[in-house]
């Protein structure tokens, strides 16, 4: 039976090309910010493209950042896109230093490298036993950004069972993607990472109960 995954609409980027790659991997996808359609779903999608500060303000009005938490708290799995993974630290300093949802420590700063954005096709670096990379280990994915966090949150939680993180390299290293249980991320875009990216897609779809 296919997963139903419900990809956020909170007018934070074009989304389109999230549903479509989803449905392209067998997922039955909604775009939707309805309570029930973006609670009940076997999946979240969480994208965002622009500010840091301005995607926030975009969850908090269709209150997105509770149904995350909600779903978080409850075992129900979120993946977050692009700034839909810098959300989750703390804080960005994109245009002043401004709150994000707190779910991991750390901010996202910008990159410091002689040429931004971080534009293109780039290796990563995943984390033994990442399930996110099965499979696609020595791929390069698409990114579009200039901030990012640069601390490793795994670090910093600790305990039995610290995130998973993988890096990548623009100027200095950065956080490229997390798993941490039921809330995963990555900082690139893997609806615009060809095949690399939808077997990264079909990867989360599996892991969905």
């Amino acid at each position: 039976m296919a997963k139903k995954v419900a990809v956020l609409a909170a007018d934070t980027g074009n989304v389109r090309s999230v549903v479509r790659a989803l449905e392209k991997v067998g997922a039955e996808v909604v775009l939707t910010a309805e309570e029930g359609a973006v609670m009940n779903a076997d999946g979240l999608v969480v994208p965002g493209v622009g500010a840091f500060a301005a995607v926030m303000e975009k969850i908090r009005r269709v209150r997105a950042d509770q149904f995350i938490e909600r779903r978080i708290a409850g075992g129900r799995a979120v993946l977050g896109i692009c700034v839909g993974l810098q959300i989750m630290f703390e804080q960005g300093t994109e245009h002043g230093v401004h709150r994000g949802l707190g779910e991991w420590p750390g901010s996202v700063d910008l990159l410091p490298a002689d040429i931004v954005p971080h534009m293109g096709w780039s290796p990563v670096r995943p984390a033994e036993g990442s399930q996110l990379f099965r499979g696609v280990e020595n791929e390069r994915f698409y990114f579009v950004h200039s901030y990012a966090a640069q601390t490793d949150p795994a670090r910093t939680i600790g305990g039995s069972h610290p995130p998973l993180v993988t890096w990548a390299d623009h100027g200095a290293p950065f956080v490229a993607a997390v798993e941490n249980g039921v809330l995963n991320a990555t900082q690139f875009h893997p609806e615009k990472s060809g095949d690399a990216g939808q077997q990264l897609l079909k990867n989360w779809l599996e892991t969905l109960e």
